[in-house]
């Protein structure tokens, strides 16, 4: 997905700063950066951020300074990690995911937030509206998290024997109870029986496989967080030791060995992170600059993964597959 997949509801991207504007930045301003992420798992999405500042005229190390925190997927480590960086005064506090942009929000009324989350900023209490923010932050709303019905329903093409299905959400999301009721209420019109297995520890996955395998379930939807993006290479290893088919939110599954996912992209979601950023840098009003979101998901298969599976795809999945991995 390119950049001109995703939207403003007013206004421009910042790409076309005038140079002479650029120009005039010689201080170095402070970037807060609260991630619920691992430096590790989400270097390519940094480097997508940091590319997005570039084009606003903000370099790291040469007239911007940029303060990270990452959670590591230790959501209760949020608040202290955010009081931190707000002791510092930055010029911007950047948020990653759900949680870190409610961390940021509590923790200042006054810095600038510019955040990028899977669910509906507004639902979070994050903005008062999309288009008219009225607050303190603004950013990047993926609304993946809207998506798990969708992923459901991609799944059961794919295995249309899979009767029961198993959907895993975080309870240590503020939504995940919501999302798990939008996708049990899918499956009900799908004829589908879910099962909603939870897990905020790494140590909770093994049981949670064993539970569905217990009450014979075929399948499995992985729900929108943070947390299982730091874990990911596990939880791909678990369903391929399990024969287990799993459709992701994000490509980044597939492309570690999983067996589909259906969602915006991460890497222009971060890239876009980076051109907020800049705006606000730049003396835009997190309060009337608008939430940016995706016009258009990703469906990214792995046929390596479907041959190991012993599955065979439909043409129309096929055919609507942004993404075929060989």
């Amino acid at each position: 997905m390119r950049r001109r997949d995703f939207i403003t509801l007013l206004g421009g991207a910042a790409a076309g700063w005038p140079l002479a504007a650029r120009a005039q930045q010689s201080a170095v301003v402070l970037v807060a950066f609260l991630t619920t992420r691992s430096p590790e798992e989400s270097a390519v999405h940094t480097a997508a951020f940091l590319r997005g500042l570039e084009e606003t005229g903000y370099v790291d190390r040469r007239n911007m300074a940029i303060e990270y925190r990452w959670a590591r997927g230790q959501y209760e480590r949020l608040p202290t990690l955010a009081a931190e960086l707000a002791g510092l005064r930055p010029a911007v506090i950047v948020a990653g995911g759900d949680p870190s942009a409610l961390a940021a929000k509590v923790a200042t009324k006054n810095i600038p937030i510019v955040f990028i989350i899977g669910d509906d900023p507004v639902r979070l209490g994050l903005v008062a509206s999309l288009n008219r923010p009225a607050g303190n932050a603004t950013g990047v709303s993926l609304i993946t998290s809207a998506l798990g019905a969708k992923r459901l329903e991609l799944l059961c093409e794919l295995v249309p024997d899979a009767g029961i299905i198993g959907l895993l959400v975080n309870p240590s999301n503020p939504n995940a109870e919501a999302h798990a009721l939008e996708v049990q209420t899918a499956a009900q019109v799908l004829g589908r029986r879910l099962i909603v297995l939870r897990a905020s520890l790494e140590t909770e996955f093994e049981s949670n496989f064993a539970t569905l395998r217990k009450e014979e379930g075929r399948a499995l939807v992985v729900e929108n967080d943070p947390f299982f993006d730091t874990r990911r290479d596990q939880l791909v290893a678990l369903a391929a030791g399990r024969a287990l088919p799993v459709i992701y939110h994000i490509s980044e599954f597939p492309k570690a060995g999983g067996l589909m996912s259906y969602g915006p992209s991460l890497i222009d979601g971060y890239h876009q992170l980076g051109i907020k950023t800049g705006r606000v840098l730049n003396g835009a009003n997190p309060g009337d600059d608008p939430v940016v979101r995706p016009t258009r998901f990703e469906l990214v298969i792995n046929l390596k993964a479907v041959k190991a599976l012993g599955l065979d795809v439909p043409d129309k999945l096929l055919v609507a597959a942004d993404e075929v991995i060989e």
